[in-house]
């Protein structure tokens, strides 16, 4: 568990940007964290204490003596004596409605349940204007979305309250920020239960990890984040000090919980996340070995051929009885994840392949071949046999991926780097392709070139990489790196022993990175480091090549 060093007289001087996994998947809290709803809010508690009596809830309240802290116990005294709230609280707009129940009824679960239930009653009857808590917000949310991180609003609110809230923030302008949402009437239990976090996650097809983050404003948050197995970073828009934050989180044997850091502003959450990213790349490239040897993939890595691939692919998909292929397909409760069960699902009632995962041109021919006939060999060379010859049927345009590709194969040359190509597209096909892309040819940036037929098995058995090597009269090591696309070059480079570099050409977010390569005893190959496209890789190698000697620096760039 990550401890809290934010604030308070114990916290070591260290910088908690250290203690973080970044984040994946960033879950917020509604109410006071990013929308602004508290007069309504307030509104609605001073009606609902208003009917202590009524409701039997006025036996219930904590006993003084049991508040966390003074300011607790003047909130339940004031409560007990005049059945609303203080209005300096209320003028303060500190406070969460969560928060305040869990300060009045403590551990009695059923009167706050019942509170909760006498609270949305009376919300109808205040609730409608709302506005972001801070400005900008929305626009951070939009830049952590393009890193890559995954958001979802987490929340007690019921859905009727907060979908009409969603729809009059910036007059509708959110609606398209969030994957996920949870609100308070989807789990039995609310805050600070972990229910509602796992329910997310469910939804989410993900475990609870330290790389899903929860963003609240409330000590129930903070709690209910802890419960589930999450990072809590708790968001201080009250603008406490630091002493009551110290208050608040206790760090006693009944108050244990608190929060793995705390942000003031959602630029610092901004800042918070790109130094987590940051310091995990900085690390990653700091364990890896200098390359003298790096080996390509070719489709989908060095090159765009997808429209022919997937029209081959096809055609082999409906040739499955014939060929008697849909005995061998995988049973779909055997794979890694929902989406690969899905894909074979659904291929076995169409023989062909979803046109959400043509139209995505995300995953590679190997990768489906993998998830359909997992270890089965003799099925994935009989459909690779196949797809061959509906290949030839579609193939002969072939772009590169990206355009300062050559530049960069022509760069690793003179840091002294042998280079080459592997595929398991037969040799056929992989020297026709390479003699035509960017209608000259890239045969001569390569020192070996190892097609699908070459070898006995292809990827992700390590045989193409052996290949490779043996031609350049290279063994296997760390400063062999293989550079792809798929899940299937990185198994290949790890039973190669050599350094996977993962090529994220198709963009996919941090989640599904954690998704296909989850690292279980059943899955457990991980890339040595994600890339997302050649200026970055390119600047990899040259970082460790700088450091690797000065002898390197001495060739020039042509």
């Amino acid at each position: 568990m990550y401890l809290y060093r934010g604030y308070g007289p114990q916290a070591p001087k260290r910088n908690t940007v250290h203690d973080l996994t970044p984040p994946i998947l960033i879950l917020f809290d509604w109410h006071a964290t990013l929308a602004d709803t508290m007069e309504a809010m307030y509104a609605a508690m001073d009606d609902m204490l208003a009917e202590l009596d009524t409701l039997a809830l006025r036996a219930r309240l904590t006993p003084p003596d049991k508040s966390k802290t003074e300011a607790d116990r003047r909130l339940v005294t004031y409560v007990n004596e005049h059945r609303r709230l203080h209005p300096k609280l209320k003028s303060e707009k500190k406070v969460s409605r969560t928060d305040l129940l869990e300060v009045l009824f403590g551990p009695d679960e059923e009167a706050k349940r019942l509170a909760h239930q006498a609270f949305n009653r009376h919300y109808r009857n205040h609730y409608g204007d709302v506005t972001p808590f801070e400005p900008g917000i929305r626009e951070v949310i939009e830049a952590l979305k393009a890193m890559g991180v995954k958001v979802g609003i987490l929340t007690n609110r019921a859905h009727e309250f907060l979908a009409h809230e969603l729809e009059q923030i910036e007059a509708g302008g959110w609606d398209d920020l969030f994957e996920i949402i949870v609100a308070g009437d989807d789990t039995e239990r609310l805050k600070p239960w972990p229910d509602p976090v796992l329910k997310a996650l469910q939804m989410a097809d993900l475990r609870p990890d330290a790389d899903i983050w929860y963003i609240g404003d409330s000590t129930t948050d903070t709690m209910s984040a802890k419960a589930a197995g999450i990072t809590n970073v708790f968001y201080n828009g009250a603008k406490w000090q630091p002493e009551w934050i110290s208050k608040i989180f206790p760090d006693t044997p009944d108050h244990p919980h608190r929060p793995d850091h705390v942000v003031n502003d959602f630029n610092q959450l901004l800042v918070l996340v790109s130094q987590c990213w940051d310091q995990r790349n900085e690390g990653e490239i700091e364990k890896l070995v200098a390359p003298t040897v790096i080996l390509f993939d070719w489709h989908a890595t060095l090159v765009d051929t997808l429209d022919a691939m997937y029209h081959a692919v096809d055609d082999m998909l409906m040739q499955l009885k014939p060929l008697g292929l849909v005995e061998c397909l995988i049973d779909p409760q055997q794979s890694k994840n929902v989406d690969d069960r899905k894909l074979v699902e659904y291929v076995k009632e169409n023989y062909e392949l979803h046109p959400k995962v043509k139209a995505a041109r995300k995953i590679s021919r190997t990768d489906i071949f993998e998830i359909l006939f997992g270890e089965n060999y003799g099925a994935k060379q009989t459909a690779h046999e196949a797809f061959n010859i509906c290949y030839r049927l579609h193939y002969g345009a072939v772009e590169p991926l990206e355009e300062e590709i050559p530049k960069m194969l022509r760069r690793l040359r003179t840091l002294g780097i042998k280079t080459g190509v592997l595929s398991n597209r037969d040799r056929e096909f992989l020297e026709h392709e390479l003699g035509a892309v960017d209608g000259v040819g890239w045969i001569d940036l390569f020192d070996t070139i190892v097609a699908g037929d070459d070898p006995r098995r292809r990827k992700p058995e390590p045989d193409p990489i052996f290949k490779a090597l043996e031609n350049l009269n290279v063994a296997p090591g760390e400063d062999c790196w293989y550079v792809g696309d798929s899940t299937t070059d990185t198994v290949a480079a790890k039973n190669a022993r050599v350094t996977s570099i993962f090529y994220n050409g198709a963009k996919w977010d941090k989640a599904w990175l954690a998704k296909i390569f989850p690292g279980t005893s059943r899955h457990p190959h991980q890339p040595d480091i994600v890339v997302n496209d050649f200026r970055e890789f390119l600047h990899v190698v040259e970082q460790l090549k700088a450091h690797a000697g000065p002898a390197l620096d001495a060739v020039a760039e042509p």
